[in-house]
């Protein structure tokens, strides 16, 4: 296992100190004994801690082969979101959110958990979540995948998510506290996204305007050797200018004897588009410092927010009432996003 570390600094003196954040990628390989990936994630937060990451990432399936067969057989029940009151009395952590939670509180790390199949207990469906802790070990997120991956590209890959998962239908941010930085600092909020959720500008557009406003983007995620090279880091790249936001993607290490071979090669982009930190294949914790009065710049530099033509076209989360109109999952399972446009 490597370490890589990438800085954005431009400033000196305390403002610089004041405006960045640390973020580590957890690029590891996924075992199909889940005590083995679970240990490998902690030597890897350990790891990203000893190189004070406020924020540490996790990869999509972290704990579990990506494989539809798999789904089933890993799932574990998983606490309610923050925001929703629990349907039944608390019970017991599982396995994988004992071991985030403890990670969290132990490192003092803000905590993506990639993500993990969830099984829920009142309906028996299968999601494929993202669980985001505190450095108090506090669940403060909680993310189900939006866009089922349902693709067939010729001589390349066919895979159906649907087959075993159903579709999230709730857009997910947190709040990232100063931890370890200077305590006047503001508050950081983080969106979040799995996987094939980054196709989809809208979600990415909903996330980080109003009410959300976030400023930095997490997809954990694990394309494959057919759509990795042709599309994650131009998708990734793409989402960063579209919204002038940071965006990082973490990946599970290519292992090319699983039966889903994941294309690797985590990521840190800029708000400018650029890539400040990555990995290759192989086993990595990259690390990088996100400037963020770099997102302020690029905007005054390039007004979008400003010049857009709201007044034309809108981009924009559907409310309840809308939702209890028109079905917002399509054939596919994959929630449907919304568009106006003004004539």
């Amino acid at each position: 296992m490597r370490t890589a570390m990438a800085s954005t600094s431009r400033d000196g003196g305390a403002n610089a100190q004041r405006s960045h954040i640390r973020i580590a990628l957890c690029q590891m390989l996924v075992s199909d004994d889940k005590q083995v990936s679970l240990d490998t994630a902690s030597r890897m937060v350990a790891e990203a801690a000893a190189q004070q990451a406020e924020l540490v990432v996790l990869p999509e399936c972290f704990n579990c082969p990506y494989d539809t067969q798999c789904f089933p057989q890993y799932a574990e029940v998983l606490p309610p979101a923050p925001s929703e009151a629990p349907a039944a009395p608390a019970t017991e952590d599982s396995s994988t959110v004992a071991r985030l939670r403890q990670l969290a509180r132990q490192h003092q790390v803000h905590l993506v958990g990639g993500s993990v199949p969830e099984r829920d207990p009142h309906t028996g469906r299968l999601y494929n979540t993202s669980l985001s802790f505190a450095p108090d070990g506090e669940l403060i997120a909680k993310h189900r995948k939006m866009h089922l991956f349902d693709v067939d590209v010729p001589d390349g890959i066919r895979f159906r998510e649907s087959d075993a998962l159903s579709a999230g239908s709730a857009l997910t941010t947190f709040e990232l506290q100063p931890q370890g930085r200077s305590q006047d600092a503001p508050s950081l909020r983080v969106g979040i996204g799995i996987c094939y959720d980054m196709r989809f500008s809208e979600m990415a557009t909903v996330l980080t305007r109003p009410p959300h406003n976030a400023r930095l983007l997490i997809y954990p995620g694990a394309f494959n050797m057919t759509t990795g090279p042709a599309h994650w880091e131009l998708i990734l790249r793409a989402r960063a200018l579209d919204n002038q936001v940071w965006v990082a993607a973490c990946s599970p290490a290519r292992d090319l004897h699983a039966s889903y071979t994941a294309y690797g090669h985590s990521l840190v982009v800029s708000p400018w588009g650029e890539v400040v930190a990555r990995a290759d294949e192989k086993p990595a914790v990259i690390v990088a410092d996100a400037d963020m009065s770099l997102l302020t710049r690029v905007r005054y530099m390039i007004p979008l927010s400003r010049q857009r033509r709201d007044d034309l076209y809108q981009v924009r989360a559907v409310d309840e009432e809308e939702a209890s109109v028109v079905d917002p999952v399509d054939s596919s399972g994959n929630a449907a996003a919304t568009l106006d446009t003004k004539s």
